[in-house]
Protein backbone atom coordinates (compact mmCIF):
# COMPACT_ATOMS: atom_id res chain seq x y z
CA UNK A 1 0.00 0.00 0.00
CA UNK A 2 0.97 3.42 -1.25
CA UNK A 3 1.04 6.08 1.65
CA UNK A 4 1.56 8.47 -1.56
CA UNK A 5 -1.69 7.03 -3.74
CA UNK A 6 -3.35 7.67 -0.28
CA UNK A 7 -2.47 11.13 -0.14
CA UNK A 8 -3.64 11.59 -3.84
CA UNK A 9 -6.74 10.17 -3.44
CA UNK A 10 -7.83 11.41 -0.73
CA UNK A 11 -9.73 14.75 -2.07
CA UNK A 12 -11.48 12.81 -4.69
CA UNK A 13 -13.00 10.23 -2.09
CA UNK A 14 -13.46 13.15 0.17
CA UNK A 15 -15.23 14.68 -2.39
CA UNK A 16 -17.34 11.26 -3.38
CA UNK A 17 -18.31 11.18 0.63
CA UNK A 18 -20.23 14.39 0.50
CA UNK A 19 -21.91 13.50 -2.43
CA UNK A 20 -22.89 10.05 -1.10
CA UNK A 21 -23.82 11.74 2.18
CA UNK A 22 -25.75 14.53 0.79
CA UNK A 23 -27.96 12.19 -1.63
CA UNK A 24 -27.80 9.38 1.00
CA UNK A 25 -29.64 11.90 3.76
CA UNK A 26 -32.07 13.42 0.88
CA UNK A 27 -33.49 10.06 0.19
CA UNK A 28 -33.91 9.44 4.00
CA UNK A 29 -35.52 12.06 4.99
CA UNK A 30 -38.05 11.65 2.24
CA UNK A 31 -38.43 7.96 3.07
CA UNK A 32 -39.05 8.90 6.50
CA UNK A 33 -42.24 11.13 5.31
CA UNK A 34 -43.67 8.38 3.09
CA UNK A 35 -43.21 5.41 6.07
CA UNK A 36 -44.65 8.05 8.23
CA UNK A 37 -48.23 8.62 6.09
CA UNK A 38 -48.08 5.06 5.50
CA UNK A 39 -47.63 3.44 8.83
CA UNK A 40 -51.27 5.94 9.32
CA UNK A 41 -53.05 4.42 7.13
CA UNK A 42 -52.02 1.11 8.09
CA UNK A 43 -52.30 1.64 11.78
CA UNK A 44 -56.19 3.44 11.44
CA UNK A 45 -57.11 0.61 8.63
CA UNK A 46 -57.95 3.24 6.22
CA UNK A 47 -60.06 2.08 3.11
CA UNK A 48 -58.60 1.42 -0.23
CA UNK A 49 -55.67 3.36 0.55
CA UNK A 50 -54.54 0.68 3.01
CA UNK A 51 -54.44 -1.82 -0.24
CA UNK A 52 -52.27 0.36 -2.63
CA UNK A 53 -50.40 1.20 0.84
CA UNK A 54 -49.74 -2.66 1.02
CA UNK A 55 -48.80 -3.41 -2.56
CA UNK A 56 -46.59 -0.22 -2.57
CA UNK A 57 -44.51 -2.11 0.23
CA UNK A 58 -44.39 -5.30 -1.61
CA UNK A 59 -43.61 -4.17 -4.75
CA UNK A 60 -40.60 -2.22 -2.94
CA UNK A 61 -39.51 -4.32 -0.51
CA UNK A 62 -38.93 -7.20 -3.31
CA UNK A 63 -37.53 -5.32 -5.88
CA UNK A 64 -33.30 -4.82 -5.62
CA UNK A 65 -32.75 -0.97 -5.65
CA UNK A 66 -30.82 -1.70 -8.67
CA UNK A 67 -33.64 -2.59 -10.88
CA UNK A 68 -35.71 0.67 -9.38
CA UNK A 69 -33.24 2.68 -10.07
CA UNK A 70 -32.44 1.31 -13.96
CA UNK A 71 -36.53 1.61 -14.38
CA UNK A 72 -36.60 5.05 -13.01
CA UNK A 73 -33.55 6.03 -15.37
CA UNK A 74 -33.88 3.83 -18.19
CA UNK A 75 -37.13 2.88 -18.20
CA UNK A 76 -39.60 6.12 -17.47
CA UNK A 77 -37.64 8.41 -20.34
CA UNK A 78 -39.61 6.03 -22.41
CA UNK A 79 -42.40 6.95 -21.75
CA UNK A 80 -41.77 10.68 -21.26
CA UNK A 81 -40.90 11.20 -17.76
CA UNK A 82 -36.91 12.08 -18.00
CA UNK A 83 -34.65 12.35 -14.76
CA UNK A 84 -30.83 13.41 -14.23
CA UNK A 85 -28.94 11.14 -11.92
CA UNK A 86 -29.01 12.91 -8.98
CA UNK A 87 -33.12 13.22 -8.91
CA UNK A 88 -32.87 9.38 -9.79
CA UNK A 89 -30.45 8.13 -7.15
CA UNK A 90 -32.92 10.58 -4.27
CA UNK A 91 -36.34 8.99 -5.93
CA UNK A 92 -35.07 5.67 -6.01
CA UNK A 93 -33.41 5.72 -2.59
CA UNK A 94 -36.69 7.73 -0.83
CA UNK A 95 -38.74 4.50 -2.57
CA UNK A 96 -36.78 1.73 -1.32
CA UNK A 97 -36.63 3.39 2.23
CA UNK A 98 -40.23 4.34 2.24
CA UNK A 99 -41.63 0.69 2.79
CA UNK A 100 -38.55 -0.30 5.25
CA UNK A 101 -39.68 2.57 6.89
CA UNK A 102 -43.35 1.80 6.83
CA UNK A 103 -42.90 -1.53 8.16
CA UNK A 104 -41.00 0.10 11.29
CA UNK A 105 -43.20 2.65 12.09
CA UNK A 106 -46.13 0.49 11.74
CA UNK A 107 -44.64 -1.94 14.23
CA UNK A 108 -43.64 0.42 16.94
CA UNK A 109 -47.38 1.73 16.56
CA UNK A 110 -49.00 -1.47 17.06
CA UNK A 111 -46.82 -2.34 19.85
CA UNK A 112 -48.70 0.17 22.26
CA UNK A 113 -50.50 -1.75 24.45
CA UNK A 114 -54.41 -0.98 23.45
CA UNK A 115 -55.15 -0.34 27.47
CA UNK A 116 -53.03 2.51 26.95
CA UNK A 117 -55.09 4.01 24.58
CA UNK A 118 -58.16 3.15 26.43
CA UNK A 119 -56.67 4.29 29.66
CA UNK A 120 -56.70 7.97 28.00
CA UNK A 121 -60.22 7.83 27.06
CA UNK A 122 -61.34 7.09 30.32
CA UNK A 123 -59.18 9.89 31.30
CA UNK A 124 -60.69 12.59 28.95
CA UNK A 125 -57.77 12.74 26.13
CA UNK A 126 -59.53 13.13 22.83
CA UNK A 127 -57.97 10.71 19.79
CA UNK A 128 -55.68 13.53 18.76
CA UNK A 129 -54.17 14.04 22.24
CA UNK A 130 -54.10 10.03 23.06
CA UNK A 131 -52.20 9.68 19.54
CA UNK A 132 -49.93 12.46 20.41
CA UNK A 133 -49.33 12.19 24.36
CA UNK A 134 -49.32 8.46 24.53
CA UNK A 135 -49.54 6.49 21.58
CA UNK A 136 -46.70 8.36 19.48
CA UNK A 137 -43.68 8.46 22.29
CA UNK A 138 -44.08 4.87 23.24
CA UNK A 139 -43.83 4.02 19.48
CA UNK A 140 -40.97 6.41 18.89
CA UNK A 141 -38.56 4.86 21.67
CA UNK A 142 -39.61 1.26 20.26
CA UNK A 143 -38.92 2.05 16.42
CA UNK A 144 -35.09 3.51 17.33
CA UNK A 145 -33.24 0.46 16.81
CA UNK A 146 -34.97 -0.70 13.31
CA UNK A 147 -35.02 2.86 12.32
CA UNK A 148 -31.12 3.31 12.78
CA UNK A 149 -30.59 -0.30 10.74
CA UNK A 150 -32.52 1.38 8.21
CA UNK A 151 -30.73 4.66 8.25
CA UNK A 152 -28.00 2.17 8.07
CA UNK A 153 -29.22 -0.09 5.31
CA UNK A 154 -29.83 3.26 3.01
CA UNK A 155 -26.85 4.47 3.63
CA UNK A 156 -25.08 1.30 2.11
CA UNK A 157 -27.57 0.73 0.00
CA UNK A 158 -26.02 4.09 -2.15
CA UNK A 159 -22.97 2.28 -3.46
CA UNK A 160 -25.50 1.25 -6.44
CA UNK A 161 -25.90 4.66 -6.97
CA UNK A 162 -22.44 4.52 -9.41
CA UNK A 163 -24.86 2.32 -11.82
CA UNK A 164 -26.72 5.54 -12.94
CA UNK A 165 -23.46 7.38 -13.49
CA UNK A 166 -23.39 9.41 -9.73
CA UNK A 167 -19.52 9.85 -8.93
CA UNK A 168 -20.16 8.02 -5.33
CA UNK A 169 -17.70 6.54 -3.01
CA UNK A 170 -18.14 3.29 -5.57
CA UNK A 171 -18.08 4.67 -8.67
CA UNK A 172 -15.13 6.66 -7.65
CA UNK A 173 -13.21 3.62 -6.21
CA UNK A 174 -13.97 1.60 -9.33
CA UNK A 175 -13.08 4.45 -11.23
CA UNK A 176 -9.36 4.64 -10.15
CA UNK A 177 -9.08 0.96 -9.96
CA UNK A 178 -9.52 0.69 -13.67
CA UNK A 179 -7.76 3.83 -14.49
CA UNK A 180 -4.65 3.13 -12.47
CA UNK A 181 -5.11 -0.50 -10.98
CA UNK A 182 -4.27 0.84 -7.38
CA UNK A 183 -6.74 -1.84 -6.34
CA UNK A 184 -5.62 -2.02 -2.54
CA UNK A 185 -5.80 1.61 -2.03
CA UNK A 186 -8.61 2.43 -3.80
CA UNK A 187 -10.58 -0.54 -1.23
CA UNK A 188 -8.87 0.49 1.66
CA UNK A 189 -9.93 4.47 1.28
CA UNK A 190 -13.54 3.02 0.13
CA UNK A 191 -14.12 1.09 3.79
CA UNK A 192 -12.40 4.07 5.49
CA UNK A 193 -14.63 6.91 4.51
CA UNK A 194 -17.87 4.32 4.82
CA UNK A 195 -16.87 3.55 8.35
CA UNK A 196 -16.49 7.43 8.27
CA UNK A 197 -20.12 7.84 7.70
CA UNK A 198 -21.67 4.78 8.95
CA UNK A 199 -20.10 4.60 12.34
CA UNK A 200 -21.20 7.87 13.78
CA UNK A 201 -24.74 6.47 12.64
CA UNK A 202 -24.70 3.37 14.86
CA UNK A 203 -23.15 5.07 17.84
CA UNK A 204 -25.27 8.02 17.91
CA UNK A 205 -28.45 4.84 17.19
CA UNK A 206 -26.92 3.29 20.48
CA UNK A 207 -27.08 6.34 22.56
CA UNK A 208 -30.49 7.73 21.53
CA UNK A 209 -31.65 3.56 22.33
CA UNK A 210 -30.08 3.97 25.55
CA UNK A 211 -31.96 7.23 26.48
CA UNK A 212 -35.32 6.68 25.34
CA UNK A 213 -35.37 3.36 27.02
CA UNK A 214 -34.52 5.04 30.38
CA UNK A 215 -37.35 7.68 29.56
CA UNK A 216 -39.69 4.95 28.61
CA UNK A 217 -39.40 3.29 31.62
CA UNK A 218 -39.71 6.38 33.91
CA UNK A 219 -42.84 7.15 32.12
CA UNK A 220 -44.52 4.17 32.04
CA UNK A 221 -44.60 4.15 35.90
CA UNK A 222 -45.81 7.65 35.77
CA UNK A 223 -48.59 6.64 33.38
CA UNK A 224 -49.40 3.60 35.25
CA UNK A 225 -49.69 5.50 38.33
CA UNK A 226 -51.93 8.20 36.48
CA UNK A 227 -54.34 5.05 35.20
CA UNK A 228 -54.61 3.90 38.57
CA UNK A 229 -55.68 7.56 40.24
CA UNK A 230 -57.83 7.93 37.72
CA UNK A 231 -59.82 4.59 38.15
CA UNK A 232 -59.83 5.01 41.76
CA UNK A 233 -61.03 8.83 41.21
CA UNK A 234 -63.67 7.33 39.05
CA UNK A 235 -64.68 4.39 41.09
CA UNK A 236 -65.20 6.72 44.07
CA UNK A 237 -66.97 9.45 42.08
CA UNK A 238 -69.59 6.04 41.11
CA UNK A 239 -69.85 5.44 44.94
Amino acid sequence: MDPRVINEYLPLFGDAALLTVGLGAAGIGISIVIGLICSLVQFYRIPAARQIVQIYIELSRNTPLLIQLFFIYFGLPKIGIKTDPTVCGIVGLAFLGGSYMAETFRSGLEAVDKVQSESAYTLGLNKLQTFVYVILPQAVSTSIPPFVANVIFLLKETSVFSAVSLMDLMFTAKDLIGLYYNTTESLFLLVVFYLIILLPVSLLGALLERKLTGNRTVKNKVQRGVIVRGKEASENVGN
